[in-house]
Formats: structure tokens, sequence, C-alpha cells
């Protein structure tokens, strides 16, 4: 799982871009070696706050829709699981719609 991070750096964040950007790499990497094995490998971006008791605690100002929820990821990748191998995603960004990117 990946972040913002991964696609492009920020001042300050060279570090966390750092461990970010490999990440994605060895998710494109994997993807390639694996593949042929049926093997489906997907580098997926979680970008923004989940909606974990300690996160809604931390940030009660924000609506719910603020926050990604936690069952939407879930579905997100049971649908990766589902994919037929013909159309296999190999890459997914989800943010809640009201998050600047």
């Amino acid at each position: 799982t990946g972040a913002t991070a991964s696609l492009r750096g920020s001042a300050k964040f060279g570090g966390f871009a750092i461990s970010k950007f490999g990440l994605r790499a060895l998710g494109q990497s994997m993807a390639r070696e694996l593949g042929p094995q049926g093997i489906h490998v997907a580098h997926v971006i979680v970008d923004g706050p989940i909606n974990t008791p300690t996160q809604l605690k931390k940030q009660p100002e924000k609506d719910a829709d603020s926050f990604i929820h936690s069952d939407a990821i879930a579905e997100t990748y049971w649908h990766l699981h589902s994919q037929p191998r013909s159309t296999w995603t190999q890459e997914v960004d989800l943010r809640p719609y009201n998050e600047k990117f």
C-alpha cells in the first residue's frame, strides 16, 4: 500500500517519498515477474485519513465523507482479487472525493 508520495515527492518528505517510490517500483517488478505465473500484484495508493476510531477522535471537525471508509478499502481489495486475468488492474488510487491532490 502506497501514498501520494509514491507518485511525487514533497518538500521535507524525501525519506518518505523514497520508501513509497520504492514500494511502487517493487510492485511493478513483482507484477511483471509473477503475472505470467497467474499471480496478480497491484499497487494500491490510500491517500487520506481512514475512518478508524483514532482518526475520528483526532479530527472531530471533519465530516464522515472526509475519511476513507475501511469497508470501501476492503471492497477495492476484493475487487482486485476477483478480477479476471484479462483485465488486471496494476495500480489504483483511493481517496475521499473532497481530498485535495
